[in-house]
């Protein structure tokens, strides 16, 4: 039997970045709302209870009943979760002089206290929280404090429980703790893994399908294309994908992702429907009616493909876990869709399979590894589905789209090229995020295409600026470039690249690009921006 940590969520903008760290830990994980505790699972080996944007004492602040739990399996409480147990079970709970909110170092630590063994003197933490505890319920016992919190941590009862956050990287020790819980306290037997994954999912896949003939959509990106070769180990031949260019892919990159498709041994059918898409297109400038465009033609062009397909009875998908997640808000209720999870067109009349449904993406990544995938093909940055069309601000032309495509070029190429040198905290953040690269000497090497969540060009089509380029004056468009940070993307930060690269990219598009002579860098967050322009 698999084992399992439940994290219940309680509204925490990182439920899902604890969810990543037990996964790195070679634990199945499963992310629940507060009030939906699985009843009699004997899989689950442990209950981790996460942070909340309520107080304690707020009538609408969400509760759970403690005794599905306690008594049964460990418990971790994280913040909110700590705050809960303490004030459910007779501890105090009040609001703080001011807001505990940043770095604190642990003053005092138990190092006989399982949940803190192995952590050094004064380890750095991360604290988020308007509330503090002021008292602890009767029998429990305080593990860890800091100069301004008593009670940073406290134990008793088979409940462990922390004020601070151990899921973010400015918690030095956090995986230390988190791996104290999850495998010394819970007993984790760490068998989650890329190749358990892979073995159990393709015989799982095998039994479920059987002879059946299935349909993936790729879009050249990681998740589907995981999918396709999982799928593909499992059942060969019997897998049919199709992969669409509605015309405003990245340049070269049909070509380019049909032969990396052909090389995996795939059996793909690769449709050109950019005429289509183009037509359809034409005139049309509001961002949100672009993307009903697009996502109306392709669900047609694929269905007419799908329908040429004899026997098919599956539609594979490449949904991941944060698709699943963020689908559902904490009451259950859609919050956010998403296109991997709205089901099926009813005409299609095929069930749905999805291979990747648990995985998180750089589990993703690592089963790409795992099944031999080229690296340019995992690494790939996510890249929106109307593509280079909600890149473009303004009415999208053949002309544009060429444009925008020899910019985005050299700005991925150069990024790639670009090597740096990162040490420390940097370089645990971008080894951790699976980004294949050799420590030495304390530091690795890594491109700046691998430090990015996500990047490319956008055309300022309705905006034309004065250059002088020789003795001419010109009178063309600007090109912004974005690149940004994130661990999920539902935040992101601007990524500070260097002033030297970005200089040379400039000089490169203005020189290289004709009707492009202004190159801007967006500094903007999400949120409140967003990471696309449209």
């Amino acid at each position: 039997m698999q084992q399992k940590i439940i994290i219940l969520d309680f509204g925490s903008q990182t439920t899902q970045l604890i969810g990543r760290r037990v996964r790195e830990l070679d634990t199945f994980c499963e992310i629940l709302p507060y009030n939906k505790f699985p009843q009699n699972d004997d899989s689950v080996i442990g209950v981790i209870l996460s942070g909340s944007p309520y107080s304690v004492h707020d009538p609408e602040a969400f509760r759970v009943e403690l005794s599905q739990f306690v008594g049964k399996v460990p418990v971790l409480g994280i913040c909110y979760g700590a705050q809960y147990i303490s004030n459910t079970l007779g501890g105090k709970v009040e609001k703080a002089d001011s807001r505990e909110y940043g770095r604190a170092h642990l003053a005092m630590v138990d190092s006989n206290n399982p949940l803190f063994r192995g952590f050094t003197p004064n380890s750095q933490v991360w604290m988020s929280h308007g509330d503090t505890i002021t008292d602890i319920p009767a029998g429990f016992q305080c593990i860890a404090s800091t100069n301004d919190v008593k009670y940073a941590a406290y134990a008793g009862s088979g409940i462990w429980a922390v004020q601070f956050h151990p899921e973010v990287f400015h918690t030095v020790q956090g995986t230390q703790l988190l791996k104290n819980f999850v495998v010394d306290i819970c007993g984790s037997r760490q068998q989650w893994s890329a190749a358990s994954f892979v073995d159990t999912t393709v015989a799982e896949l095998k039994k479920q399908l059987g002879d059946d003939r299935v349909i993936l959509g790729l879009s050249g990106g990681v998740d589907s294309s995981v999918a396709a070769v999982l799928l593909n180990r499992a059942i060969g031949n019997n897998l049919t994908c199709i992969f669409v260019d509605h015309g405003m892919l990245r340049k070269n990159e049909f070509r380019d992702v049909m032969h990396d498709y052909e090389c995996l041994g795939l059996n793909v059918i690769g449709v050109d429907a950019s005429e289509k898409f183009f037509g359809d297109l034409a005139g049309v400038t509001d961002p949100e009616q672009k993307r009903k465009i697009i996502g109306r033609d392709f669900v047609e062009v694929f269905n007419a493909e799908a329908k040429k397909i004899q026997g098919a009875k599956w539609l594979a998908q490449g949904t991941i876990y944060p698709d699943r997640i963020e689908s559902l808000n904490i009451t259950g209720k859609v919050i956010k869709s998403h296109h991997n999870v709205g089901g099926l067109p009813e005409e299609m009349q095929l069930s749905l399979c999805e291979p990747l449904k648990w995985l998180f993406k750089d589990e993703v990544r690592r089963v790409g590894r795992q099944l031999g995938m080229p690296e340019h093909l995992i690494t790939r940055h996510p890249f929106p589905g109307p593509g280079l069309a909600v890149r473009i601000l303004g009415d999208i032309t053949r002309e544009r789209v060429e444009i925008l495509q020899n910019a985005d070029d050299i700005y991925i190429r150069s990024l790639r090229d670009y090597k740096v040198k990162l040490s420390g905290e940097e370089a645990r953040k971008v080894l951790a995020a699976g980004v294949p690269a050799e420590m030495t000497e304390g530091e690795i090497e890594v491109s700046l295409y691998d430090q990015v969540w996500q990047a490319g060009a956008v055309l300022l089509a309705t905006v034309r600026s004065v250059g002088v380029m020789g003795d001419e004056r010109t009178y063309e468009h600007p090109v912004a470039l974005r690149a940004v940070t994130s661990t999920d993307a539902m935040t992101a930060d601007w990524a500070h690249l260097p002033y030297q690269f970005l200089a040379k990219v400039s000089n490169d598009i203005i020189n290289k690009v004709k009707g492009v002579n202004r190159v801007c860098y967006d500094i903007s967050s999400k949120p409140p921006s967003t990471i696309e322009w449209e």
